[in-house]
């Protein structure tokens, strides 16, 4: 049995994994953690996920399960996400990251701490995505320079980070394949007169409303066609699946930092 702490509980992510984590045979949910002035601080997890009661009340501080948790996941903000990595790291647990919008200084202290333990991270936990940026090394490669490259993304309008850790993801992995620097050559949107697009560059857009869940555009243009590979996510509850298939993996996983790809495509052949 895998036991597993949540921290973003009442967020709409956390919410769901604690009803998948109940749903799922050898996984237990022995923790729910929210910020301290959480109004559901005490709680019960289950009640305000909406299955209820389950026994586990929402909590302020990782401290009070992290000796009875295998692994932590974590769908929260940066800073809170960097302090309980920390509290994982010295508890030698394991953990999955789920968070984005992390400074480029940030990301490379998770990286530094996640290389200590058993840890996966992305920005986006489905297959489905997974298997897109798979697609868009080949297709990146196999088009090469003579197409232009854009980037769309849409996400509901509570959402914080801009673009989205997804976003962000494709632009660097079609950056890479095509051996450009994504600092370089990345634009985020467009405004007033700003002349011809230069030949390599990648744009990057963001769209924000509604109850969108999640769509990834990226587009191809070149002269007489264009290729657009389309990701849409109906709901969030792929990415609380993935989370948590993610969780049942890496507490068997090596040390080290993880991509979701090793667990979605173990099997794959």
């Amino acid at each position: 049995m895998v036991n597993v702490t949540i921290n973003g509980a009442c967020g709409r992510m956390g919410r769901l994994i604690i009803q998948g984590v109940t749903e799922q045979d050898g996984v237990t949910l022995v923790g729910a953690i929210e910020f301290p002035q959480h109004p559901e601080i005490g709680n019960d997890a289950g009640v305000v996920a909406g299955i209820g009661e389950i026994g586990v009340p929402i909590s302020a501080k990782l401290s009070d399960t992290i000796s009875e948790s295998d692994v932590v996941i974590e769908f929260s903000k940066p800073e809170a996400t960097l302090q309980h990595l920390r509290q994982v790291v010295e508890a030698d647990k394991a953990m999955v990251i789920a968070t984005t919008g992390f400074s480029n200084a940030e990301l490379d202290e998770v990286k530094g701490l996640a290389s200590k333990i058993r840890c996966v991270m992305a920005p986006n936990m489905s297959l489905g995505v997974n298997v897109m940026i798979r697609a868009l090394e080949l297709i990146a490669k196999s088009l090469g320079d003579d197409y232009d490259i854009e980037i769309i993304e849409a996400h509901h309008n509570h959402k914080a980070d801009s673009p989205s850790g997804t976003a962000l993801r494709l632009a660097e992995t079609v950056a890479t394949a095509l051996e450009r620097d994504l600092d370089e050559v990345g634009v985020y949107g467009r405004h007033g007169i700003i002349g011809p697009r230069p030949e390599k560059q990648i744009g990057i857009h963001a769209i924000r409303g509604g109850d969108i869940a999640g769509d990834h555009t990226v587009m191809f243009a070149t002269q007489g066609e264009q290729l657009s590979i389309v990701h849409r996510a109906h709901s969030p509850e792929a990415f609380a699946k993935g989370a948590i298939r993610a969780a049942k993996w890496v507490v068997n996983a090596s040390r080290g930092l993880h991509d979701v790809s090793e667990v979605l495509f173990e099997n794959a052949q």
